[in-house]
C-alpha cells in the first residue's frame, strides 16, 4: 500500500502560536517593538495572555524568518535592519518577485485583495502614520505574489516583505520619504495585474523594486 492511500490530507488551522506569532510580527513591524529592543518571554506572554510555551514557539519561528534575533545567551531581540540588509532583501526580491506577479496576471485570479490594500494605503498618504502605510503596501504586494502558484517562492517572498517593511520605515523613507512615488507605481501594477497582462505586469513590478533599490544608493 503506497502512502497515498495510507495518508490523508490535514486540515490547515491556527494554532495559539501562529496567533502570537502574528501579534509579534505585527508589533514589530508597526514599531511597537521597537528595533534591536530585548523580548522577555514572560513579559509577552503576560500582555498577550498566553502562557510561556507559544510564545516561545513564536519567537523560535520569528527567528527563523529573521525578524528577531537569539542570541547566544538565548536572550532574543527585535532585528536591527541596516541598509546593507535592507539592499539584500530587495535584491533578491528583484529575482523572485517581478516572475511571481506576472503569474498571478497571467492566471487571471481576482486582485480583490490588492485593491482594498492599495486603497487603505491611498487614505493613509496624507498622514503621518508612515507603519500603518507601511503595512498597507506589505499586504498589496502579498496579495499579488501569493496567486503565483508557487508556496515555495511566496514563503521567500513573505521573509523578504518583513525584512522590507522593516527596514523601509526607518531606512528608505527616513532619508526621503517616497511613498507617494511608491503608490503611483502600485496602482500601475495593480493595472497590469487586472488587465490580465502578464509581461506588463512584471515588466513594471521589476522596475518598481529596482528603483528602491536605486533610491538605497
Amino acid at each position: 500500500m503506497t502512502a497515498e492511500h495510507v495518508l490523508s490530507p490535514v486540515a490547515k488551522s491556527t494554532t495559539r502560536t501562529d496567533l502570537v506569532a502574528d501579534a509579534i510580527r505585527t508589533a514589530i513591524l508597526s514599531g511597537r517593538l521597537a528595533q534591536g529592543e530585548t523580548l522577555v518571554e514572560r513579559r509577552l506572554a503576560e500582555r498577550l495572555g498566553v502562557s510561556k510555551t507559544p510564545v516561545r514557539e513564536a519567537l523560535i519561528g520569528l527567528a527563523a524568518t529573521g525578524l528577531v534575533v537569539i542570541g547566544a545567551n538565548r536572550g532574543v531581540t527585535v532585528r536591527v535592519v541596516g541598509r546593507a540588509d535592507l539592499r539584500k532583501a530587495y535584491e533578491v526580491r528583484l529575482l523572485l518577485e517581478p516572475w511571481a506577479i506576472g503569474r498571478t496576471a497571467a492566471s487571471g485570479h481576482a486582485a480583490d485583495g490588492a485593491r482594498a490594500a492599495l486603497a487603505e494605503a491611498r487614505a493613509l498618504l496624507a498622514g503621518t502614520d508612515t507603519a500603518a502605510l507601511s503595512l498597507a503596501n506589505r499586504r498589496f504586494h502579498r496579495e499579488l505574489y501569493a496567486r503565483c502558484g508557487n508556496e515555495l517562492v511566496v514563503a521567500q517572498l513573505d521573509t523578504l516583505q518583513d525584512l522590507a517593511a522593516l527596514g523601509s520605515v526607518t531606512v528608505l523613507w527616513r532619508d526621503r520619504p517616497t511613498w507617494p512615488e511608491e503608490h503611483e507605481e502600485h496602482e500601475a501594477v495593480l493595472a497590469a495585474v487586472e488587465a490580465g497582462d502578464a509581461a506588463l505586469a512584471e515588466r513594471l513590478t521589476r522596475r518598481h523594486i529596482e528603483r528602491s533599490v536605486a533610491r538605497l544608493s
